[in-house]
Protein backbone atom coordinates (compact mmCIF):
# COMPACT_ATOMS: atom_id res chain seq x y z
CA UNK A 1 0.00 0.00 0.00
CA UNK A 2 1.33 3.86 -0.96
CA UNK A 3 0.07 6.83 0.36
CA UNK A 4 -1.86 8.79 -1.63
CA UNK A 5 -3.93 12.21 -1.70
CA UNK A 6 -5.43 14.48 -4.48
CA UNK A 7 -4.42 18.04 -4.33
CA UNK A 8 -7.01 20.91 -3.53
CA UNK A 9 -9.36 21.62 -6.15
CA UNK A 10 -8.56 24.71 -8.55
CA UNK A 11 -10.79 27.12 -9.27
CA UNK A 12 -12.87 24.94 -12.14
CA UNK A 13 -13.08 21.73 -10.09
CA UNK A 14 -13.86 23.59 -6.75
CA UNK A 15 -17.32 24.98 -8.31
CA UNK A 16 -18.06 21.91 -10.30
CA UNK A 17 -17.96 19.84 -6.49
CA UNK A 18 -19.78 22.91 -5.06
CA UNK A 19 -22.47 22.04 -7.82
CA UNK A 20 -23.07 18.60 -7.45
CA UNK A 21 -22.70 18.52 -3.51
CA UNK A 22 -26.42 19.50 -4.07
CA UNK A 23 -27.22 17.85 -7.31
CA UNK A 24 -25.04 14.48 -7.17
CA UNK A 25 -25.24 12.55 -10.40
CA UNK A 26 -23.89 8.83 -11.02
CA UNK A 27 -21.41 8.37 -13.62
CA UNK A 28 -20.11 5.43 -15.05
CA UNK A 29 -16.15 4.52 -15.17
CA UNK A 30 -15.90 1.69 -17.62
CA UNK A 31 -12.40 0.89 -17.20
CA UNK A 32 -12.49 -0.21 -13.65
CA UNK A 33 -9.42 -2.18 -13.54
CA UNK A 34 -7.20 0.85 -13.28
CA UNK A 35 -5.96 2.43 -9.30
CA UNK A 36 -6.85 5.60 -10.25
CA UNK A 37 -9.93 5.07 -11.33
CA UNK A 38 -10.75 3.23 -7.87
CA UNK A 39 -9.02 6.06 -6.43
CA UNK A 40 -11.39 8.63 -8.39
CA UNK A 41 -14.73 6.57 -6.86
CA UNK A 42 -13.60 6.85 -3.52
CA UNK A 43 -12.76 10.32 -3.76
CA UNK A 44 -16.26 10.61 -5.38
CA UNK A 45 -18.20 9.06 -2.36
CA UNK A 46 -15.67 10.53 -0.03
CA UNK A 47 -16.87 14.45 -1.36
CA UNK A 48 -20.44 13.43 -1.78
CA UNK A 49 -20.29 14.47 -4.95
CA UNK A 50 -21.38 11.54 -7.62
CA UNK A 51 -21.95 8.05 -6.91
CA UNK A 52 -19.42 5.98 -9.01
CA UNK A 53 -20.13 2.90 -10.78
CA UNK A 54 -17.00 0.83 -12.09
CA UNK A 55 -17.11 -1.88 -15.00
CA UNK A 56 -14.72 -4.73 -15.20
CA UNK A 57 -14.39 -7.75 -13.33
CA UNK A 58 -15.59 -7.45 -9.90
CA UNK A 59 -13.11 -9.67 -8.44
CA UNK A 60 -9.52 -8.19 -9.95
CA UNK A 61 -11.39 -4.36 -8.46
CA UNK A 62 -11.57 -5.29 -5.23
CA UNK A 63 -8.03 -7.08 -5.39
CA UNK A 64 -6.57 -3.72 -6.75
CA UNK A 65 -8.43 -1.94 -4.28
CA UNK A 66 -7.44 -4.12 -1.77
CA UNK A 67 -3.62 -4.17 -2.23
CA UNK A 68 -3.72 -0.33 -2.24
CA UNK A 69 -6.07 0.43 1.17
CA UNK A 70 -8.62 2.21 -0.76
CA UNK A 71 -11.69 1.51 0.46
CA UNK A 72 -15.17 0.40 -2.19
CA UNK A 73 -17.91 1.66 0.29
CA UNK A 74 -20.66 3.03 -1.62
CA UNK A 75 -18.63 2.23 -4.85
CA UNK A 76 -20.76 0.56 -7.51
CA UNK A 77 -19.34 -2.83 -9.19
CA UNK A 78 -20.65 -3.93 -12.14
CA UNK A 79 -19.22 -7.27 -14.40
CA UNK A 80 -20.85 -6.65 -17.90
CA UNK A 81 -21.50 -10.19 -18.86
CA UNK A 82 -22.59 -11.10 -15.71
CA UNK A 83 -24.84 -8.10 -14.85
CA UNK A 84 -28.87 -8.53 -14.37
CA UNK A 85 -29.46 -6.28 -17.24
CA UNK A 86 -27.02 -8.43 -19.60
CA UNK A 87 -29.75 -9.91 -21.66
CA UNK A 88 -32.09 -6.73 -21.68
CA UNK A 89 -29.37 -4.72 -23.22
CA UNK A 90 -28.55 -7.28 -25.74
CA UNK A 91 -31.97 -7.32 -26.60
CA UNK A 92 -31.91 -3.59 -27.07
CA UNK A 93 -28.84 -3.58 -28.91
CA UNK A 94 -30.50 -5.29 -31.62
CA UNK A 95 -32.86 -3.32 -31.84
CA UNK A 96 -31.35 -0.10 -32.38
CA UNK A 97 -28.96 -1.81 -34.69
CA UNK A 98 -31.86 -1.59 -37.53
CA UNK A 99 -30.98 2.00 -37.65
CA UNK A 100 -27.38 2.36 -36.30
CA UNK A 101 -26.47 0.09 -39.56
CA UNK A 102 -24.27 -2.19 -37.31
CA UNK A 103 -25.95 -5.78 -38.66
CA UNK A 104 -24.61 -7.81 -35.51
CA UNK A 105 -25.51 -11.56 -35.14
CA UNK A 106 -27.40 -12.16 -31.97
CA UNK A 107 -23.78 -13.94 -30.91
CA UNK A 108 -21.90 -10.60 -31.53
CA UNK A 109 -24.74 -8.18 -29.79
CA UNK A 110 -23.78 -10.65 -26.51
CA UNK A 111 -20.01 -9.77 -27.24
CA UNK A 112 -20.64 -6.33 -27.92
CA UNK A 113 -22.56 -5.64 -24.48
CA UNK A 114 -19.74 -7.55 -22.92
CA UNK A 115 -17.25 -5.24 -23.70
CA UNK A 116 -17.02 -2.44 -20.70
CA UNK A 117 -17.35 0.62 -23.62
CA UNK A 118 -20.42 -0.76 -24.96
CA UNK A 119 -22.07 -1.70 -21.64
CA UNK A 120 -21.61 1.62 -20.35
CA UNK A 121 -22.75 3.37 -23.15
CA UNK A 122 -25.89 1.68 -22.99
CA UNK A 123 -26.31 2.11 -19.35
CA UNK A 124 -25.95 6.13 -19.98
CA UNK A 125 -28.53 6.00 -23.34
CA UNK A 126 -31.01 4.09 -20.96
CA UNK A 127 -30.68 6.28 -17.96
CA UNK A 128 -28.90 3.97 -15.64
CA UNK A 129 -26.41 6.67 -15.52
CA UNK A 130 -26.25 9.96 -15.86
CA UNK A 131 -22.47 10.38 -17.03
CA UNK A 132 -19.63 8.01 -18.74
CA UNK A 133 -15.79 8.62 -18.52
CA UNK A 134 -13.92 6.35 -20.17
CA UNK A 135 -9.94 6.02 -22.11
CA UNK A 136 -8.12 5.50 -19.20
CA UNK A 137 -6.78 2.28 -20.26
CA UNK A 138 -7.56 2.25 -23.90
CA UNK A 139 -6.77 4.06 -27.55
CA UNK A 140 -9.73 6.70 -28.16
CA UNK A 141 -11.62 5.33 -31.09
CA UNK A 142 -12.21 2.25 -28.90
CA UNK A 143 -13.88 5.12 -26.60
CA UNK A 144 -15.29 6.89 -29.92
CA UNK A 145 -16.71 4.14 -31.23
CA UNK A 146 -19.22 2.13 -28.69
CA UNK A 147 -20.52 6.09 -28.52
CA UNK A 148 -21.29 7.16 -31.57
CA UNK A 149 -23.15 3.53 -31.74
CA UNK A 150 -24.89 3.57 -28.73
CA UNK A 151 -25.91 7.10 -27.65
CA UNK A 152 -28.04 8.84 -29.83
CA UNK A 153 -27.07 12.13 -31.80
CA UNK A 154 -28.43 15.57 -31.29
CA UNK A 155 -30.08 16.53 -33.83
CA UNK A 156 -29.36 20.00 -34.11
CA UNK A 157 -25.91 19.74 -34.28
CA UNK A 158 -23.60 18.77 -37.65
CA UNK A 159 -21.20 16.87 -36.08
CA UNK A 160 -20.23 15.21 -32.86
CA UNK A 161 -16.40 16.69 -31.67
CA UNK A 162 -14.91 16.94 -28.42
CA UNK A 163 -14.20 19.92 -26.37
CA UNK A 164 -11.26 19.98 -23.70
CA UNK A 165 -11.07 22.47 -20.64
CA UNK A 166 -7.55 23.59 -19.56
CA UNK A 167 -6.99 25.02 -16.51
CA UNK A 168 -3.58 27.50 -15.71
CA UNK A 169 -3.45 27.06 -11.67
CA UNK A 170 0.27 28.39 -11.73
CA UNK A 171 0.48 30.36 -8.67
CA UNK A 172 2.11 33.31 -9.72
CA UNK A 173 -1.35 34.24 -11.39
CA UNK A 174 -4.04 36.53 -9.21
CA UNK A 175 -6.45 33.88 -10.46
CA UNK A 176 -6.29 30.51 -12.13
CA UNK A 177 -7.34 31.28 -16.05
CA UNK A 178 -9.75 28.57 -17.79
CA UNK A 179 -10.01 27.59 -21.36
CA UNK A 180 -11.70 25.73 -23.45
CA UNK A 181 -10.50 24.31 -26.58
CA UNK A 182 -12.63 22.82 -29.38
CA UNK A 183 -12.13 20.24 -31.52
CA UNK A 184 -9.55 18.40 -29.88
CA UNK A 185 -10.34 14.80 -31.17
CA UNK A 186 -12.41 14.06 -33.56
CA UNK A 187 -12.72 15.58 -36.48
CA UNK A 188 -9.90 16.57 -38.74
CA UNK A 189 -10.71 19.29 -41.16
CA UNK A 190 -14.09 20.34 -40.06
CA UNK A 191 -16.00 22.85 -42.31
CA UNK A 192 -17.12 26.22 -41.78
CA UNK A 193 -20.79 25.09 -41.09
CA UNK A 194 -19.12 22.75 -38.30
CA UNK A 195 -17.10 24.55 -36.74
CA UNK A 196 -19.94 27.76 -36.48
CA UNK A 197 -21.90 24.62 -34.62
CA UNK A 198 -19.04 24.34 -32.82
CA UNK A 199 -18.41 27.21 -31.38
CA UNK A 200 -21.47 27.94 -29.98
CA UNK A 201 -22.06 24.27 -28.48
CA UNK A 202 -18.83 25.13 -26.42
CA UNK A 203 -19.58 28.77 -25.47
CA UNK A 204 -23.02 26.75 -24.18
CA UNK A 205 -20.73 24.56 -22.44
CA UNK A 206 -18.51 27.19 -21.13
CA UNK A 207 -21.39 29.06 -19.74
CA UNK A 208 -22.68 26.12 -18.36
CA UNK A 209 -19.93 24.75 -16.12
CA UNK A 210 -19.01 28.36 -15.35
CA UNK A 211 -21.45 30.64 -15.17
CA UNK A 212 -20.28 33.51 -17.10
CA UNK A 213 -21.00 34.73 -20.99
CA UNK A 214 -18.25 33.05 -22.95
CA UNK A 215 -15.60 34.80 -25.00
CA UNK A 216 -14.94 32.90 -28.20
CA UNK A 217 -12.06 33.39 -30.58
CA UNK A 218 -11.98 32.14 -34.20
CA UNK A 219 -8.41 31.04 -34.33
CA UNK A 220 -6.34 31.14 -37.46
CA UNK A 221 -2.43 32.38 -38.31
CA UNK A 222 -4.19 35.72 -39.84
CA UNK A 223 -5.82 38.84 -37.99
CA UNK A 224 -9.14 39.69 -39.81
CA UNK A 225 -7.90 39.45 -43.66
CA UNK A 226 -4.16 40.20 -42.53
CA UNK A 227 -3.08 36.87 -44.65
CA UNK A 228 -5.23 35.33 -47.01
CA UNK A 229 -5.96 31.20 -47.67
CA UNK A 230 -8.32 28.67 -47.95
CA UNK A 231 -8.21 27.98 -44.25
CA UNK A 232 -8.53 31.62 -43.13
CA UNK A 233 -11.40 32.37 -45.75
CA UNK A 234 -13.14 29.17 -43.49
CA UNK A 235 -12.30 30.29 -40.20
CA UNK A 236 -13.71 34.03 -41.58
CA UNK A 237 -16.76 32.33 -43.12
CA UNK A 238 -17.38 29.94 -39.53
CA UNK A 239 -17.36 33.33 -37.16
CA UNK A 240 -19.85 35.05 -39.83
CA UNK A 241 -22.08 32.05 -39.51
CA UNK A 242 -21.42 31.42 -35.64
CA UNK A 243 -22.90 35.20 -34.68
CA UNK A 244 -25.98 34.41 -36.89
CA UNK A 245 -26.55 31.07 -35.17
CA UNK A 246 -25.69 32.25 -31.86
CA UNK A 247 -28.55 35.14 -32.46
CA UNK A 248 -31.05 32.71 -34.02
CA UNK A 249 -30.41 30.68 -30.97
CA UNK A 250 -30.24 33.31 -28.35
CA UNK A 251 -26.84 32.22 -27.10
CA UNK A 252 -25.43 35.44 -25.38
CA UNK A 253 -21.81 35.29 -26.06
CA UNK A 254 -18.47 37.36 -27.49
CA UNK A 255 -16.92 36.08 -30.82
CA UNK A 256 -14.38 37.40 -32.76
CA UNK A 257 -12.41 35.68 -36.51
CA UNK A 258 -10.48 34.80 -37.71
CA UNK A 259 -7.62 36.20 -35.14
CA UNK A 260 -3.55 35.02 -34.10
CA UNK A 261 -3.70 32.79 -30.80
CA UNK A 262 -1.63 35.67 -29.19
CA UNK A 263 -4.32 38.37 -30.36
CA UNK A 264 -6.67 36.25 -28.78
CA UNK A 265 -4.92 35.45 -25.42
CA UNK A 266 -2.53 38.78 -24.40
CA UNK A 267 -4.45 41.84 -24.21
CA UNK A 268 -1.29 43.55 -24.98
CA UNK A 269 -0.61 41.81 -28.19
CA UNK A 270 -4.28 42.16 -28.75
CA UNK A 271 -4.30 46.10 -28.41
CA UNK A 272 -1.20 46.54 -30.70
CA UNK A 273 -2.12 43.98 -33.37
CA UNK A 274 -6.00 44.41 -33.41
CA UNK A 275 -6.83 47.70 -31.65
CA UNK A 276 -10.44 47.48 -32.01
CA UNK A 277 -10.41 43.44 -30.83
CA UNK A 278 -13.86 42.63 -29.55
CA UNK A 279 -12.14 39.84 -27.11
CA UNK A 280 -9.62 42.20 -26.11
CA UNK A 281 -7.25 39.24 -25.43
CA UNK A 282 -9.40 37.71 -22.93
CA UNK A 283 -11.11 34.89 -24.78
CA UNK A 284 -11.88 31.85 -22.75
CA UNK A 285 -13.05 29.66 -25.76
CA UNK A 286 -10.58 28.78 -28.31
CA UNK A 287 -11.88 27.10 -31.89
CA UNK A 288 -9.16 25.68 -34.34
CA UNK A 289 -9.52 25.64 -38.13
CA UNK A 290 -7.99 21.76 -37.84
CA UNK A 291 -7.20 18.57 -35.51
CA UNK A 292 -3.58 19.07 -36.23
CA UNK A 293 -4.05 22.71 -34.78
CA UNK A 294 -6.23 21.62 -31.53
CA UNK A 295 -4.22 18.38 -30.97
CA UNK A 296 -0.47 19.63 -30.73
CA UNK A 297 -2.12 22.82 -29.06
CA UNK A 298 -3.29 20.76 -26.50
CA UNK A 299 -0.55 18.40 -25.73
CA UNK A 300 2.17 21.58 -25.58
CA UNK A 301 -0.04 23.41 -23.29
CA UNK A 302 -0.03 20.58 -21.36
CA UNK A 303 3.32 18.82 -21.03
CA UNK A 304 5.35 22.65 -21.49
CA UNK A 305 3.18 25.40 -19.85
CA UNK A 306 1.96 23.25 -17.20
CA UNK A 307 -1.70 23.41 -18.07
CA UNK A 308 -4.17 20.83 -16.40
CA UNK A 309 -6.66 19.13 -18.89
CA UNK A 310 -10.33 18.11 -18.33
CA UNK A 311 -11.95 16.02 -21.16
CA UNK A 312 -11.89 15.20 -23.52
CA UNK A 313 -16.04 16.08 -23.83
CA UNK A 314 -17.81 14.57 -26.13
CA UNK A 315 -20.47 16.86 -27.75
CA UNK A 316 -23.16 16.63 -30.05
CA UNK A 317 -24.77 13.61 -28.38
CA UNK A 318 -27.91 13.48 -26.20
CA UNK A 319 -25.86 11.95 -23.64
CA UNK A 320 -23.15 13.72 -21.53
CA UNK A 321 -19.56 11.48 -21.70
CA UNK A 322 -15.97 12.55 -21.97
CA UNK A 323 -12.70 10.47 -22.98
CA UNK A 324 -9.55 11.14 -20.65
CA UNK A 325 -6.00 10.48 -21.74
CA UNK A 326 -4.33 6.87 -20.89
CA UNK A 327 -1.97 9.16 -19.30
CA UNK A 328 -4.28 10.95 -17.54
CA UNK A 329 -3.78 11.89 -13.25
CA UNK A 330 -6.38 10.65 -11.09
CA UNK A 331 -7.15 14.07 -10.35
CA UNK A 332 -8.05 14.71 -14.08
CA UNK A 333 -9.86 12.02 -14.33
CA UNK A 334 -11.88 13.55 -11.01
CA UNK A 335 -12.10 16.67 -12.67
CA UNK A 336 -13.63 15.17 -16.10
CA UNK A 337 -16.00 13.22 -14.15
CA UNK A 338 -16.97 16.05 -11.99
CA UNK A 339 -17.17 18.21 -15.87
CA UNK A 340 -19.70 15.67 -17.47
CA UNK A 341 -21.66 15.46 -14.08
CA UNK A 342 -22.19 18.97 -13.88
CA UNK A 343 -22.95 18.82 -17.43
CA UNK A 344 -25.95 16.55 -17.08
CA UNK A 345 -27.47 18.74 -14.44
CA UNK A 346 -30.44 19.66 -16.79
CA UNK A 347 -28.63 18.53 -20.21
CA UNK A 348 -31.81 18.23 -22.26
CA UNK A 349 -32.75 22.37 -20.86
CA UNK A 350 -29.03 22.81 -22.34
CA UNK A 351 -29.28 20.72 -25.65
CA UNK A 352 -32.00 19.57 -26.44
CA UNK A 353 -32.95 16.03 -27.69
CA UNK A 354 -35.33 13.34 -25.80
CA UNK A 355 -35.43 9.90 -24.28
CA UNK A 356 -35.84 7.90 -27.92
CA UNK A 357 -33.73 5.73 -29.19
Amino acid sequence: MTDFAFPKPNRFTSQLFDKLSRHPKRVVFTEGEDIRVIRVAAECVRREVIAPILLGRISEMKRIADEHGVSLSMVRLIEPAESSDFGLFCDRFRRMERYRKIYASEKDASGFMSRPAYFGAMMVQYGQADALVAGNQVAPISVFRPLLQMIKPLATVPAVYSTIVMVDDRESLPKDRILFLSDCGINPEPTAEHLAAMSVETARLCRHLEGRSPRVAMLSYSNKGSAVSTSTRKMEAATALARELARRELVDLSIEGEIQADVALVPAVAANKVPNSVLGGAADVLIFPSLDASHIAYKLLTHFAGLKPYGQIIQGLTRPAAQVSRSASEEQILGTAAAVAVEAIEYRKLYGGDDEV
